[in-house]
């Protein structure tokens, strides 16, 4: 059994994602093309993002390898910094595993070359996996994700290759506007597909958010009797506008394209209460794997870990408005300022 399991099998694990959204807001990546390209040039900014979600209460450092892929770096034209990079990557997450006995996981992802129909894309697919899992097994990672694939059958190539490097796999799928996987296959019917294909984890990530992905766990408990992930985006999705790319907001018209995603997503960003909700109910329908994903900060997964009844180290500052010069009741709060706070 490995690590992955072994921490699993003693409660619920939490997995910080969201890279790339955080580092386009601070400037260091671009919006579109989304290649994790300050692994190679800021890779101390990298390690410090690691070390603020294990921190926060992350038990996994992920190595940020999102999009570090063939295609991907392609689109950029730094294909020879393919190798480099996913390298880099796994190198800066080992290194912040150790400080903190974390797990430390490889990660692949969605191609956007995978057609259905057309066997010269998955092999392009298979071959694109293979290179990034064999570089995550070199580097000695305890298990390897493979996250926000809508084609369940790239996602089960992607677990064959996972499979084959001898490492456990997470592998979560992700649900556009309708509630099924693409191609219209019922979402528990394909992640008891992967789960019987041997991976050891399975579920949703991206896309949804809070209240749009909560109801379809239930769906994917039904179907698997293993372990099951949910990772929303901390976005106020709703029925109507179920994912982060259908979001409209008509208060604003100065959106190019109109079209919040990715960059005017802020005025729906959730706060850390609505977190601590969806991980109690998810936990009440029997998820076992957390997390946030794109536009997660610490404090969404300090509000997660701290609902599954943890005290990260992070918790030393959660919110104590008992001490507030105008709200608070602490003794040392002047009446004169307790009194004035209804009129703030």
């Amino acid at each position: 059994m490995g690590r992955l399991l072994d921490r699993l099998a003693a409660g619920p694990v939490i997995c910080a994602e969201g890279y790339l959204f955080e580092f386009e807001r601070r400037g260091y990546l671009q919006a579109g093309a989304f290649v994790p390209e300050v692994v190679l040039e800021e890779p101390e900014m990298v390690a410090g993002l690691h070390r603020e979600f294990v921190h926060a209460g992350s038990d996994v450092v992920e190595a940020f390898t999102y999009y570090a892929h063939r295609e991907k770096l392609a689109v950029i034209g730094r294909e020879g910094d393919l190798e480099p990079m996913n390298k880099q990557a796994l190198r800066i997450a080992k290194e912040v595993g150790a400080e903190h006995d974390s797990l430390v996981a490889g990660n692949i992802c969605n191609t956007n070359v995978y057609v259905p129909d057309d066997p010269a894309t998955h092999k392009q697919v298979r071959d694109m996996f293979n290179e990034q899992v064999g570089w995550a097994a070199e580097a000695g990672v305890d298990f390897v994700i493979a996250e926000t694939i809508d084609y369940p059958d790239e996602a089960l190539l992607a677990l064959e290759a996972i499979k084959a490097h001898g490492l456990d796999a997470v592998v979560t799928l992700t649900i556009h506007r309708e509630p099924v996987v693409r191609g219209g296959e019922r979402i528990g019917e394909a992640c008891r597909r992967l789960q019987d294909a041997g991976a050891d984890v399975v579920g949703l990530n991206c896309i949804r958010g809070l209240n749009t992905m909560l109801p379809l766990m239930g769906e994917i408990r039904a179907a698997c009797d293993g372990y099951i992930a949910a990772l929303p985006v901390p976005y106020r999705t709703t029925e109507d506008e179920p994912t982060f790319q259908s979001l409209t907001d008509p208060d604003c018209d100065l959106i190019p394209g109109g079209r919040p995603f990715p960059t005017a997503l802020d005025r729906f960003l959730v706060n850390r209460y609505e977190v601590a909700a969806f991980t109690t109910a998810a936990a009440a329908l029997g998820v076992n794997y957390f997390g946030i994903c794109c536009g997660a900060a610490p404090q969404h997964i300090r509000a997660m870990a701290e609902a599954l009844g943890r005290t990260p180290p992070a918790s030393r500052f959660s919110a104590d408005m008992s001490r507030h010069a105008y709200y608070g009741t602490s003794e040392r709060i002047s009446r004169h300022y307790q009194e004035y706070a209804k009129e703030l």
